[in-house]
Protein backbone atom coordinates (compact mmCIF):
# COMPACT_ATOMS: atom_id res chain seq x y z
CA UNK A 1 0.00 0.00 0.00
CA UNK A 2 1.37 3.39 -0.84
CA UNK A 3 1.62 5.91 1.78
CA UNK A 4 1.98 9.58 1.45
CA UNK A 5 3.58 11.00 4.61
CA UNK A 6 6.54 13.85 5.24
CA UNK A 7 9.92 13.41 4.16
CA UNK A 8 12.62 11.36 6.52
CA UNK A 9 16.53 11.80 6.28
CA UNK A 10 16.68 8.30 5.48
CA UNK A 11 15.12 8.71 2.33
CA UNK A 12 17.56 11.57 0.83
CA UNK A 13 19.33 8.76 -1.42
CA UNK A 14 16.19 7.50 -2.86
CA UNK A 15 15.11 11.33 -3.55
CA UNK A 16 17.99 12.22 -4.90
CA UNK A 17 18.52 8.88 -7.71
CA UNK A 18 14.63 9.87 -8.20
CA UNK A 19 15.16 13.44 -9.03
CA UNK A 20 18.24 13.05 -11.34
CA UNK A 21 16.38 10.47 -13.17
CA UNK A 22 12.53 12.20 -13.33
CA UNK A 23 14.67 16.07 -13.66
CA UNK A 24 17.64 15.20 -15.58
CA UNK A 25 18.46 18.75 -17.08
CA UNK A 26 17.71 20.79 -13.76
CA UNK A 27 20.60 23.67 -13.26
CA UNK A 28 22.71 22.98 -10.25
CA UNK A 29 20.54 25.14 -8.08
CA UNK A 30 18.12 22.49 -8.42
CA UNK A 31 20.18 19.69 -7.66
CA UNK A 32 19.03 17.54 -4.29
CA UNK A 33 22.05 18.10 -2.32
CA UNK A 34 21.14 21.82 -2.79
CA UNK A 35 17.10 21.84 -2.48
CA UNK A 36 16.31 19.17 0.11
CA UNK A 37 18.36 21.00 2.84
CA UNK A 38 16.75 24.00 2.08
CA UNK A 39 13.49 22.64 1.97
CA UNK A 40 14.30 21.12 5.64
CA UNK A 41 15.31 24.05 6.56
CA UNK A 42 11.74 25.93 5.84
CA UNK A 43 8.59 24.08 6.18
CA UNK A 44 9.87 20.96 6.44
CA UNK A 45 6.50 19.12 6.87
CA UNK A 46 5.66 20.49 3.21
CA UNK A 47 7.78 17.87 1.91
CA UNK A 48 5.76 14.71 1.09
CA UNK A 49 7.02 11.44 0.19
CA UNK A 50 4.75 8.07 -1.75
CA UNK A 51 6.49 5.29 -0.04
CA UNK A 52 5.36 1.51 -0.64
CA UNK A 53 7.10 -1.77 0.81
CA UNK A 54 9.82 1.16 2.41
CA UNK A 55 11.08 2.76 -1.01
CA UNK A 56 10.25 6.12 -2.68
CA UNK A 57 7.86 6.01 -5.32
CA UNK A 58 7.27 10.01 -5.92
CA UNK A 59 7.75 13.67 -3.90
CA UNK A 60 6.66 16.60 -3.90
CA UNK A 61 7.57 20.05 -2.23
CA UNK A 62 4.50 22.88 -1.42
CA UNK A 63 5.03 26.27 0.59
CA UNK A 64 3.28 28.83 1.81
CA UNK A 65 4.08 32.49 2.58
CA UNK A 66 1.04 33.65 3.77
CA UNK A 67 -0.74 35.10 0.76
CA UNK A 68 -0.07 31.82 -2.05
CA UNK A 69 1.08 28.43 -1.97
CA UNK A 70 3.09 26.95 -4.61
CA UNK A 71 4.02 23.01 -5.79
CA UNK A 72 7.87 21.95 -6.52
CA UNK A 73 8.92 19.23 -7.41
CA UNK A 74 6.41 17.02 -8.42
CA UNK A 75 8.34 13.14 -9.47
CA UNK A 76 7.09 10.07 -9.58
CA UNK A 77 9.35 7.05 -10.18
CA UNK A 78 9.26 6.31 -14.16
CA UNK A 79 8.17 2.61 -13.35
CA UNK A 80 5.06 3.71 -11.02
CA UNK A 81 3.44 6.11 -13.29
CA UNK A 82 -0.03 5.96 -14.05
CA UNK A 83 -1.00 4.56 -10.92
CA UNK A 84 -2.75 7.60 -9.35
CA UNK A 85 0.76 8.44 -6.96
CA UNK A 86 0.80 12.10 -9.08
CA UNK A 87 -2.37 12.82 -7.79
CA UNK A 88 -2.56 11.73 -4.44
CA UNK A 89 0.59 13.66 -4.04
CA UNK A 90 -0.59 16.81 -5.43
CA UNK A 91 -4.10 16.51 -3.28
CA UNK A 92 -1.95 15.81 0.09
CA UNK A 93 0.06 18.81 -0.76
CA UNK A 94 -3.01 21.12 -1.19
CA UNK A 95 -5.12 19.65 1.67
CA UNK A 96 -1.60 20.51 3.75
CA UNK A 97 -1.36 24.00 1.97
CA UNK A 98 -5.24 24.73 2.91
CA UNK A 99 -4.83 23.89 6.37
CA UNK A 100 -2.45 26.36 6.78
CA UNK A 101 -5.15 28.86 5.29
CA UNK A 102 -3.91 29.20 1.46
CA UNK A 103 -6.94 29.67 -0.90
CA UNK A 104 -4.79 29.81 -4.07
CA UNK A 105 -2.28 27.90 -5.29
CA UNK A 106 0.96 28.33 -8.12
CA UNK A 107 3.30 26.37 -10.02
CA UNK A 108 5.32 26.70 -13.09
CA UNK A 109 5.90 24.41 -15.70
CA UNK A 110 8.22 24.53 -18.49
CA UNK A 111 7.23 25.53 -22.31
CA UNK A 112 8.39 22.32 -23.21
CA UNK A 113 6.52 19.85 -20.94
CA UNK A 114 3.60 19.66 -22.71
CA UNK A 115 3.04 16.20 -20.90
CA UNK A 116 3.42 17.69 -17.48
CA UNK A 117 0.83 20.48 -18.19
CA UNK A 118 -1.69 18.23 -19.19
CA UNK A 119 -1.37 16.68 -15.91
CA UNK A 120 -1.60 19.79 -14.42
CA UNK A 121 -4.82 20.45 -16.63
CA UNK A 122 -6.13 17.26 -15.57
CA UNK A 123 -5.66 18.64 -11.90
CA UNK A 124 -7.46 21.70 -12.30
CA UNK A 125 -4.77 23.67 -12.74
CA UNK A 126 -5.01 26.71 -15.80
CA UNK A 127 -2.60 28.58 -17.60
CA UNK A 128 -3.35 32.04 -16.34
CA UNK A 129 -2.46 35.37 -18.14
CA UNK A 130 0.86 36.50 -16.34
CA UNK A 131 4.42 36.88 -17.29
CA UNK A 132 6.57 34.47 -14.47
CA UNK A 133 9.60 36.35 -13.90
CA UNK A 134 12.64 35.55 -11.50
CA UNK A 135 16.41 36.55 -10.26
CA UNK A 136 19.23 35.00 -9.62
CA UNK A 137 20.63 36.11 -6.06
Amino acid sequence: MIEIRPFGAAQFGEVDALWRAVFPEDPPHSRPDVVIPAKLAVQPDLFLVAVENGHVLGTILAGYDGHRGWLYKLAVHPKARGCGIGSRLVRAAEGALADLGCVKINLQVRLSNQEVAAFWRRMGYDVEPIVSMGKRL
